[in-house]
This record gives structure tokens, sequence and C-alpha cells, in this order.
């Protein structure tokens, strides 16, 4: 997931767990709100792992966005997901994700609507790449 303070992109992954694709951007209403619309995406994916987006400073610290995130990666945890959540580097994903569909020529509209769902599978297919090539590794 790819959580803002006004949208939460969402993907998941293929069953063999090689490619993210995009499901969903949630309009953020509220908390209780927020939660009862990702309980759905929960109930109808099955995550074996939950994995947001952890904004970083350039330096790589966490600043106030960062700790939005966890609070919300706790929300999460005490209200609907037992599972394991992993917090992820997300820097410039929505950087790239506005730059290709800039690229694709889509519309200043189309891009704000999608963003970030398309950011939730970057973020996502990232961490694929990187447990993938673990697995190779070992």
């Amino acid at each position: 997931m790819d959580v803002g303070d006004r949208r939460i992109g969402m993907a998941v992954s293929d069953i063999m767990g090689w490619t993210a694709q995009g499901i969903e951007t949630l309009e953020r209403r509220n908390d209780k709100y927020d939660i009862e619309k990702i309980a759905k995406a929960i109930d109808l994916y099955n995550p074996e792992k939950i994995v947001l987006g952890l904004p970083r400073n350039m330096n790589g610290t966490i600043g106030p966005q960062g700790e939005k995130v966890k609070e919300f990666g706790q929300l999460l945890k005490e209200e609907v997901y037992k599972g394991e959540i992993i917090y992820w580097d997300e820097r410039l994903t929505s950087v790239l994700a506005n730059r290709i569909m800039i690229d694709a020529d889509l519309s200043r509209r189309k891009r704000k609507k999608n963003v970030d769902m398309m950011a939730a599978v970057f973020i996502l297919q990232s961490y694929l790449d990187y447990i993938n090539n673990q697995k190779k590794g070992e």
C-alpha cells in the first residue's frame, strides 16, 4: 500500500509472488471508513503479508509522513490484520509513477486518480524483486 493523507493506493501480487498489480485507490475519509474498506480488500485477497510504503527522507531518516504510515500500520494491526506488516522504502515511487504516466500522455486528472495505486505497484514490485533475488541467492 502507498499510504498518503488523501489516498491509499493498493496493489496485490500474483499467486507466485512475481508481479504486482494495482487493485484500487481508496479516497480517505476517516480511520473507520479507511479500515472498513481495507478490511474488505483483506477478506477478498487474503494476503500473507501487507507491505506498506515507508516514506524516508533522502538521507534515510524517517520524517513526519513516515511516522504517520507507522501509526497507520499499527491501526491495521489492532483493527483488521493479524499477519506480518512489512515497511518498505518508498523513496521516489510517486515521482516515478507520475513520470511514467506523463510519458504515457495521461491527463493530469487521470494521473492524480492513479498515481497512488501505481506507486503501490512499484512498492510491492520492489519488495517482490528483493524477496525473489534473496531466494535465488540461497
